[in-house]
């Protein structure tokens, strides 16, 4: 009779070892390592049983095709009836894929998925949750749909309140859903495996069933997952490989606005924004993100600069704060909040080694307002132009924005997309705007009735904007 079998697994990348390790050989973690036990029906025999004929007869039609011969569609993209939603994704949710949403405890992923759900009318969904009874997730539908109503007419939705993995597959055969939701999949055990919930085994398993359901039967899946304090997703790191896509909901609690930002996504650019405003009858969509990341009421404050980014494919204005003052202590501390810590210090050694200000002895404090945090090389400038002005406490005049990357010998270097940058300025009614001088080769000035101002090094600039 076979015994069950003690193997170790590593908590971050997944890989198995016989005995205890202390640095994992794949992704070279120190201490990650757990002990799990396989029992003798090992986790190789999990497989959906209603679904079992369907896959095998499926695998049997599977034969080598030359590369040539395979037949070239795009792929069927089911609309969310969410515009933010639908450009993280990369147009819409693919049929038979699966994706992972995941994001801190309350930040709102529950919430963003029961609202998605109530506005889509013509797919069968069926939404498994296996942390929240019926009766809370009725209140909140109710909560969501206040202004559109939409509760009421959702006949197309199933609330299933279940943990157990083949309980679900039981009423998926039972239901036959268009669209498959599972909140969230740490909650979710198998009967063959000997662990609890939210371990390694029981995550990579119920994963590796829900992906072989969606590719068999052409469904999709979404997943909400729980993450951990590093701020990564939980669970071993095979169950990002396993899904096609995966989604991190971001934002601060205290804040009302919530960013979709996009990992990985098989089809589609991981490049991509959303951003939702958290109210309280649910999420708004934010068509014009700069009404939230530009605060009116700067005239005449030193530190504060403004620059025009792109995220994804959509230009918008950010508000770029900084504080220089005198160090209290010996060593001057250097802080940035949605910004590069070490691109700061690098920006910081260009102002003092070829701009000629002092900065050694001070404390520089930058802040990217709202809360967001934007990756966009053409933030230097506004950087730049931020600490000058806080050192020097003289304001930038309003009406005035800038985009520029720095270079360490102290040149702006041309960014991409100037047009879009131009044309979200002068629409948000700028008057004036720094650009670096080659990104006006080519470019038609006539069409925009802002203030172009070309600039080739950083002294340029800086003298442009103080005088």
């Amino acid at each position: 009779m076979a015994k069950d079998r003690i193997a170790y697994v590593c908590s971050n990348c997944g890989q198995e070892s016989a005995k205890w390790i202390g640095k994992c050989p794949n992704c070279g973690q120190w201490n990650t390592f757990k002990e799990i036990r396989i029992p003798a029906s090992s986790a190789a025999s999990l497989s959906l049983s209603h679904h079992a004929a369907t896959a095998h007869s499926s695998s049997a039609k599977n034969r080598p095709m030359r590369l040539r011969d395979i037949p070239v569609a795009d792929d069927p993209r089911i609309d969310m009836n969410d515009a933010e939603l639908n450009r993280v994704l990369g147009g819409g949710l693919v049929a038979g894929s699966i994706v992972l949403l995941g994001g801190e405890p309350g930040i709102g992923k529950s919430t963003l998925v029961l609202q998605t759900v109530l506005n889509i009318h013509d797919r069968k969904i069926l939404y498994v949750s296996g942390e929240e009874s019926a009766h809370q997730l009725k209140m909140r539908a109710e909560r969501l749909s206040t202004a559109t109503g939409s509760a009421e007419t959702s006949d197309n939705v199933t609330i299933l309140c279940e943990t157990s993995l083949t309980r679900i597959f039981e009423y998926v055969q039972e239901i036959e859903p268009e669209m498959l939701i599972v909140d969230s999949i740490q909650t979710i055990a198998t009967d063959d495996l000997d662990s609890s919930p939210g371990s390694i085994t029981q995550v990579r398993e119920c994963a590796a069933a829900l992906l072989r359901y969606a590719k068999t039967s052409g469904t999709p899946v979404l997943l909400i997952g729980h993450i951990n304090k590093e701020g990564t997703l939980a669970g071993p790191k095979i169950l990002e490989h396993i899904v096609d896509t995966v989604i991190q909901f971001e934002g601060d609690q205290h804040y009302m606005y919530r960013i979709l930002r996009s990992i990985k996504n098989r089809f589609g650019s991981t490049s991509e924004l959303g951003i939702y405003e958290m109210g309280q009858h649910g999420l708004r969509q934010v068509s014009n993100p700069s009404e939230l990341l530009l605060s009116h009421d700067h005239e005449g404050l030193s530190g504060v600069a403004i620059s025009s980014a792109i995220e994804g494919v959509r230009p918008f204005l950010v508000e770029t704060q900084a504080l220089v003052s005198s160090a209290a202590y010996g060593t001057p501390q250097r802080s940035a909040t949605g910004f590069d810590q070490r691109r700061l210090n690098m920006l910081l050694a260009v102002l003092e080694k070829r701009v000629g200000f002092k900065l050694m002895q001070k404390d520089v404090f930058i802040n990217i307002a709202g809360g967001l945090r934007v990756t966009d090389l053409a933030m230097d400038l506004s950087v730049i132009a931020a600490v000058l002005s806080s050192n020097v406490d003289t304001a930038i005049e309003g009406g005035w924005c800038m985009a520029g990357e720095v270079g360490l010998s102290g040149e702006v270097r041309p960014v991409n997309r100037m047009e879009q940058r131009i044309a979200e300025a002068e629409k948000l009614g700028f008057t004036d705007m720094v650009v670096p001088y080659y990104n006006l080769q080519g470019l038609d000035r006539s069409k925009f009735h802002i203030s172009l101002h070309p600039v080739r090094k950083v002294e340029e600039a800086l003298r442009v904007l103080f005088g």
